[in-house]
């Protein structure tokens, strides 16, 4: 409803008043026109036109804000525009069509200055009605529903009519619901269906829609050759038949030799001026109109007075008529008796003892009135279907037929037969494309003055009109005309005239001459609208391959989409046969009607908040309903070419998702896939999932370098081979400081890393975490990566080369924390060490193995990763061995009888071998290298304690100075603890060595007289020993996993720690360390 807006102006009083500035010097002007933009952007996904909405900048660049009253929001401006403003531009917005009438408009100066724009005019008869009716009515109409009410009976054609108008007005509904749900640029039904399907949907149904405009293109021509040379000038045929069964091949390639050259000429006007064609659009619908008009007077006509159409049958069956006059064998002239052109046609010679056809012999000719009126009760005999194969004779039933011994010679008689074999389900498809073009004036909506009003009344009423003529053309043809002249598509019964012309008053010829400008105005209508739209698809940019068609000429006009759609539309033509194009364009149109109902159902059911159509009067059961019955016409029509209709559109959809551009059109189906996701997520339990369920679901740990860069790429790529695409992949960084200071590095981290997975193929999320220190923020990603059920139970992370060298112990201080992070988490670990070696997607490693050392069963995680390894084509090759440990009491022959039927359980197939480590005596090189290493140890926390105290005894100077300074001026206050000093640089050093002597020689005699820690002895001698074992049996494998040990309870030996497992790895090239999460991953339970 209307809304009355009243502005005040608000004047700021005081600075009036200061500065003496009138009221007209003050006030801004903020009235921006608006500029049609002209060049195209190739690849934009939006078509370019004035958008009014928030982040459109570009006209308010210059105006400089200066005003106090909104100060507090100045400097938001250029991103928040005022309201005021925003209403302004909301005022001024148009949107103009890419139609033929902008294409004709030169633009010489190519947007130096700005066009003048007229705002759209047409209302809803004009610009959707009538449009709406030219489209629907048309070639099928005048040439093959007689034919179809013939063939399939009054009650089976209303059940064809009735399902197809339901059809087509379900998805009207629907349309009309998008079409009124915001502003629907050119492109009408493909912009329609890809801003609320996605660019993939929109690219497969609007090709789709191209290929069936563009087929419909070839049945007009097809339609119009058909009515030119078989009812205008028979004559003008290059092929004439001279047996009667080859008449169907003559007509074929006359049709092909005149389609070709009706397209030439037609491609030849679109591609001159395709405002002729707009301007003889009136006059094309005039015909149709009128056409129609004349059947309808000639109904009422037959009623009191019928034409006069003789019909001969010769017993029961029709006769074709061209090469005789009267239906008679033989006439008395001057007291004799001759014989007729019929007798010739069916005996040797005109003598009356000549040897004729047996059939001849035994049957009389009659005739009967073809068109024998609304009062003849012909009605009843028209009720019920007459199908019949290809060459079957069309009889009359009713009339006494004495069948003759000898049939073989009926295809060369001239008698009236079927040219095709006739079905149900052949005539529906046939019979569809004369309800389409619904879409004609939603794609005029940039025209229209109110298309959200416009588009539903008009396009209803369109259909509901073009429903009642179909209707009632069905019950008057078969109240009105004879059966068998129904039955005879080309009217060779009654002298190869129109059979709808023969019921049309005032003259036959009314029908031929308006049924043919009709179709030649239907064929030029399609060939202006195909290669608009796929040109709005090439300027999409959602295909790449279809760029260069949205390409044309200066003035804009698509030449290249033209040139393809001319021999897209050839193909149809050398088929030649209407009835065989009809299946194929009914195809792709219901195709696409159905996804204009999925999309309303779609939008419907998700409730998303922009969906707020004007159109009120729609349901999401009607466009399920109108869906279902568009799928259920695919098939009923040709289920072959719906195959091969939906492969179409599943190529195209599944190359616009791999290879098209990224598109965000806030359509649907992402709105749909929420929805799902929001469902799965809330179904699935807080609680781990079953055993036969689990998978790593991986939190993976990435650095990145001071750029910002990935440092191991690999470990993307080793990923991408454990998952295979399956299951949660989340990769987590951490950058130290704060959000603030670091969200512009934080969004460049999380782009590198994201450039990274689509190389190595990681399918998964990127999560860059912004801070205090690298430890907690490892520790936020554990806890909190991952939404609801959807939650990582395997952390992988690179193991810390360079620790050792490194002046920092932070690094390995984080490293160990966040194997105790993920343990009291209850999740996996891996560590990948020396992962810059590890094969990269594209490698594909030859014959060899994955070893697996058992030391302890920590949930089976060390059997379950190398088979999921071995899925990908990387490790496909490589054979699985499992190693496991036997100590002294061990029985090892038993142990391997055991482990082989556990695998064999598991359903696993490998090698199995049990290595013997017997308890053999410390050696001196244990003790030495724990000595060592503990040496190392202390040493190294005495320089970080010498390092400590220059920080402390230079903040300490610092402290003393400034206390001095301050003690100037308030002495008598200074207590018996305050000392004042003043340093000299020899009085530090003499200082500092006089109380870091004592402690240094203490601390350095300490170091050589300590003795090794018995439980770090006993660590390092199982590190040396199992290292000897491994590296003795898996030197040489593509990877090794083994059992990770625990950290130390006691935080102390954290170093030590590192240094056992560097012993314990060390001589290994691809390891990676494997730590269970205290639950079972693997079952031999099925």
């Amino acid at each position: 409803m209307p809304t009355n807006f009243t502005v005040v102006p608000v004047k700021d009083g005081r600075r009036k008043a200061a500065e003496g500035q009138s009221e007209g010097e003050e006030d801004v002007d903020d009235n921006n026109e608006l500029r049609e933009e002209d060049e195209d952007v190739p690849g934009d996904g939006n078509p370019k036109e004035s958008s009014p909405f928030i982040n459109n900048t570009d006209n308010d660049k210059g105006n400089n804000y200066d005003g106090k009253n909104m100060a507090l929001f100045e400097e938001e401006m250029d991103s928040n525009p005022m309201v005021s403003s925003l209403l302004n531009k909301l005022a001024n917005y148009t949107n103009l069509t890419q139609g033929a009438q902008e294409h004709e408009e030169a633009d010489d100066d190519e947007g130096s200055k700005k066009k003048t724009v007229k705002s759209p005019q047409m209302g809803t008869f004009m610009g959707v009605y009538l449009p709406c009716l030219q489209n629907i009515l048309g070639v099928i109409l005048f040439l093959r529903l007689t034919w179809i009410v013939g063939t399939a009976g009054i009650m089976e054609s209303l059940a064809i009519v009735g399902m197809c108008c339901s059809c087509t007005m379900l998805t009207a509904i629907s349309m009309s619901a998008i079409a009124t749900n915001g502003v629907v640029p050119a492109g009408g039904s493909y912009y329609m269906i890809s801003r609320s399907l996605g660019p993939e949907f929109g690219g497969a149904v609007g090709l789709c829609f191209y290929l069936g405009t563009t087929f419909a293109g070839s049945m007009y021509i097809l339609g119009t050759i058909e009515i030119l040379l078989t009812y205008i000038v028979p004559k003008a045929a290059i092929f004439v038949a001279e047996r009667k069964e080859d008449e169907v091949d003559a007509l074929l390639n006359n049709m092909r030799v005149y389609g070709t050259c009706c397209l030439a000429l037609m491609s030849l006007v679109v591609f001159v001026g395709v405002k002729y064609v707009n301007k003889l659009a009136l006059v094309f619908l005039a015909c149709v109109i009128l056409s129609i008009l004349a059947i309808y007077a000639g109904v009422i006509k037959t009623a009191f007075e019928p034409p006069d159409f003789p019909v001969c049958l010769l017993g029961n069956r029709t006769l074709q008529n061209h090469n005789f006059d009267k239906c008679m064998k033989t006439e008395v002239i001057d007291n004799l008796t001759v014989t007729t052109k019929l007798w010739g046609l069916f005996c040797d010679g005109p003598a009356l003892n000549a040897s004729c056809n047996e059939y001849f012999v035994l049957n009389e000719v009659t005739v009967v009135q073809g068109i024998p009126g609304l009062a003849s009760g012909v009605i009843s005999e028209n009720m019920w279907s007459d199908y019949g194969p290809l060459g079957m004779l069309v009889e009359n039933k009713r009339q006494p037929s004495i069948p003759a011994a000898d049939t073989s010679q009926d295809i060369y008689l001239p008698y009236v037969v079927n040219d095709i074999t006739s079905f149900f389900t052949l005539l529906v498809g046939i019979y569809f494309p004369s309800v389409t073009g619904i879409m004609a004036g939603s794609n005029r909506s940039g025209d229209l003055r109110d298309a959200q009003k416009s588009i539903p009344i008009g396009t209803i009423l369109a259909i509901a009109t073009t429903s009642v003529i179909y209707v009632t053309s069905v019950v008057l043809f078969g109240a009105c005309i004879e059966g068998v002249l129904l039955r005879d598509k080309f009217g060779d019964s009654v002298k190869g005239n129109l059979v709808i012309g023969t019921l049309s008053w005032p003259s036959p010829w009314v029908i031929v001459i308006g049924s043919f400008f009709s179709c030649c105005g239907a064929g030029l209508q399609s060939l202006t609208g195909a290669p608009r739209l796929l040109q709005a698809i090439a300027r999409d940019g959602i295909v790449p391959f279809l760029q260069v068609f949205g390409h044309g000429k200066a003035n804009g006009e698509p030449t290249w989409a033209l040139l393809l759609t001319a021999g897209i539309c050839e193909i149809g033509i050398l088929i030649a046969s209407l009835d065989a194009v009809a299946p194929i364009l009914s195809m792709f149109f219901l195709m696409c009607y159905l996804f204009v109902n999925l999309a309303c159902a779609v939008q419907t059911l998700l409730r998303t908040p922009n969906w707020r159509p004007r159109f009120k009067y729609y349901h999401w059961a009607l466009s399920f309903l109108g869906m279902s019955l568009c799928l259920s016409l695919m098939f009923i029509c040709s289920w072959y070419y719906a195959i091969v209709a939906m492969a179409i559109a599943s190529c195209i959809y599944k190359y616009i998702e791999y290879r098209g551009a990224e598109k965000e059109w806030g359509d649907g189906i992402r709105g749909l896939s929420l929805n799902a996701a929001r469902y799965a997520l809330i179904r699935l339990e807080e609680a781990p999932p079953h055993t036969k369920n689990w998978r790593p679901q991986l939190l993976v740990l990435l650095n990145v370098d001071s750029d910002l860069g990935v440092k191991h790429p690999r470990l993307l790529s080793f990923t991408t081979q454990l998952k295979a695409g399956k299951g949660l992949t989340i990769v987590g960084n951490v950058l130290e400081g704060t959000y603030l200071t670091k969200d512009t590095e934080a969004k460049k981290a999380e782009q590198n890393i994201k450039a990274s997975m689509t190389a190595e193929r990681t399918k998964g999320f990127c999560h860059v975490v912004v801070s205090s220190n690298l430890r907690d923020g490892f520790s936020h990603l554990i806890q909190s990566a991952g939404l609801g059920g959807m939650k990582h139970n395997t952390v992988l992370m690179a193991w810390p080369g360079t620790w050792k060298q490194s002046n920092d112990p932070q690094s390995w201080k984080n490293f160990i924390e966040t194997i105790r992070e993920t343990t009291s988490a209850h999740q996996a670990l891996l560590v990948a060490k020396n992962v810059d070696s590890f094969p990269t997607n594209q490698e594909r490693l030859g014959e060899g193995t994955i070893d697996v050392w058992w030391v302890v069963h920590d949930g089976g995680m060390l059997m379950l990763l190398p088979f999921l390894l071995r899925q990908h084509k990387v490790w496909r090759k490589c054979k699985m061995r499992i190693f496991t440990v036997a100590q002294m009491d061990d029985n090892s022959i038993q142990m391997k009888k055991d482990l082989q039927m556990f695998l064999y359980h598991l359903r696993l197939d490998a090698e199995v071998e049990v290595v013997e480590m017997h308890d053999s005596d410390i050696s001196a090189f244990t003790y030495e290298k724990t000595l060592v290493m503990e040496q190392r140890s202390q040493m190294l926390k005495q320089m970080q304690l010498s390092r400590t105290e220059r920080e402390r005894e230079a903040q300490l100077i610092h402290d003393r100075n400034t206390a001095s300074h301050a003690a100037l001026n308030d002495k008598a206050d200074a207590g018996p603890d305050r000392v004042h000093m003043t340093w000299t640089k020899e009085k530090l050093f003499t200082e500092r060595n006089r109380n870091r002597e004592p402690n240094a020689n203490v601390a350095v005699r300490d170091l050589f007289n300590m003795r090794p820690n018995q439980s770090n002895v006993r660590r390092m001698h199982t590190a040396i020993k199992l290292n000897e074992v491994v590296v003795n049996k898996s030197q040489g494998a593509h990877l090794v996993l083994l059992n990770m040990p625990g950290p130390p309870r006691n935080r102390g030996g954290d170093e030590n720690y590192m240094e056992f497992l560097e012993v314990l790895l060390e001589g290994l090239n691809r390891v990676l360390l494997v730590r269970g999460g205290g639950r079972e991953v693997i079952t031999i339970y099925s």
